[in-house]
């Protein structure tokens, strides 16, 4: 059996080194000069590899099709992917947030690996070769490249998203399945930093914030992410600002604020500024609200809530105190949208989950088409989530292809 691979990223190579024996002849097919571009940066370089959450809570995670994932991941879990890393040799180490990482610490470790075992399964990788066209004819799969025209008996579509145009993925993969009659959800950005805009906000620029709340209203539903979270130049970024542009980026938002003391409700905030303005009752209330806000932050709520810093604390009324707690509460940001999708960790979208087999990934309307990975619309948050899906996909792909003929 002649299988084509189209895309050697996570889901492609893995999908090839697990469907690879004696019986069949695997061509895996890279528009790059080496494989797993996109797998090189992920992590930061590191490879968040997977997560060690137990099942439910991993599955948690998935907010894209999750059900459609159940019987792959099943089947093909992070403890399995752990495993398969582990038996290889590759030493593994668990951190913060149960985020998997290879021990060294580095990608490239992961990336030889797998040029390891694609040498050693005798896989055909072929280099530099941009695919252009994939059409079924009679029971064959004809496959158009810049340099050759294969024919396969099954086709697997590997080919990613839309992020990080730089490695490669330019959606390829969307073109050829419309092209062979699947349905394409729409691409939005995924994990991705969202646009701000506000003049006062220039001199929070490189602010980072701890135990703040992100806090968006959309029209059908409102988001609430607790954490850790960056403000740059006309932007917000970090753990629960990814977190939440993947949550948001189909929703039509009406408004974004932070809760700069998350902790404290109303009546525990305002009985705090009772407490401080009463032992500093001649002091400025900007002097004092900077043991209770980041300095950068004080200038701005004061002139948002209309108070001079140079207030004294005893001249303070009820309702400039009301008004201070609800700018700390609720310090409003202009939202100008999501960041472009070339800059998301992820691409949300992809070849519609209904038109496939959930256990095989094979395609419901041509049969002996498969795709895996970031190509198919399912999308998760970040932590490793993502790449596990891509790895339990190509799994259950591989195990399918070698059914085929068992």
């Amino acid at each position: 059996m002649d299988i084509g691979i189209i895309g050697a990223g996570a889901s492609g190579i893995f999908t090839a080194i697990n469907a690879k024996d004696e019986k069949n002849k695997i061509i895996l097919i890279e528009k790059n000069e080496k494989i797993g571009k996109k797998l090189f940066i992920t992590g930061k370089g590191r490879c968040n590899i997977t997560n060690a959450k137990f099942f439910d809570e991993f599955l948690d995670n998935i907010i894209v099709n999750k059900k459609f994932m159940y019987s792959s991941f099943t089947n093909f879990d992070n403890y399995a992917l752990m495993d398969f890393f582990e038996n290889q040799g590759l030493k593994l180490t668990v951190q913060r947030g149960d985020r998997v990482f290879p021990k060294s610490e580095k990608s490239s470790d992961v990336i030889k690996l797998f040029e390891k075992l694609l040498v050693d399964k005798k896989i055909d990788l072929k280099l530099n070769e941009n695919v252009q066209k994939v059409k079924k004819e009679s029971n064959k799969f004809i496959v158009k490249t810049n340099k050759n025209v294969y024919e396969f008996d099954k086709v697997v579509i590997a080919t990613g998203g839309l992020s990080y145009p730089l490695t490669g993925s330019n959606g390829d993969g969307y073109k050829f399945a419309k092209d062979l009659s699947h349905n394409i959800i729409s691409q939005k950005p995924g994990l991705c930093p969202i646009k701000i805009s506000g003049n006062d906000l220039d001199s929070l620029n490189g602010i980072s914030l701890k135990n703040v709340s992100l806090n968006v209203e959309c029209e059908k539903k409102n988001y609430r992410e607790f954490g850790e979270m960056l403000i740059g130049k006309k932007f917000i970024t970090g753990p629960i600002v990814l977190t939440m542009s993947s949550l948001i980026n189909r929703e039509k938002v009406k408004n974004i604020y932070i809760d700069l003391k998350a902790g404290l409700d109303f009546e525990k905030l305002d009985n705090r500024l009772i407490r401080d303005f009463e032992n500093n009752s001649n002091k400025d209330i900007g002097n004092i609200l900077k043991k209770l806000l980041l300095n950068a932050f004080v200038d701005v709520v004061l002139k948002r809530a209309e108070i001079d810093y140079h207030t004294k604390a005893n001249q303070i009324t009820k309702e400039e105190r009301y008004r201070l707690i609800d700018e700390i509460k609720h310090f409003n940001l202009n939202f100008a949208g999501l960041s472009p999708i070339k800059n998301a960790v992820i691409t949300s979208g992809g070849v519609d989950c209904k038109e496939l087999n959930p256990k095989s990934m094979e395609s419901k309307k041509v049969s002996g088409l498969y795709f895996v990975g970031e190509v198919t619309d399912v999308d998760c948050l970040t932590g490793g989530y993502n790449l596990q899906i891509a790895f339990s996909q190509a799994f259950a792909c591989a195990k399918d292809l070698r059914r085929v003929y068992e």
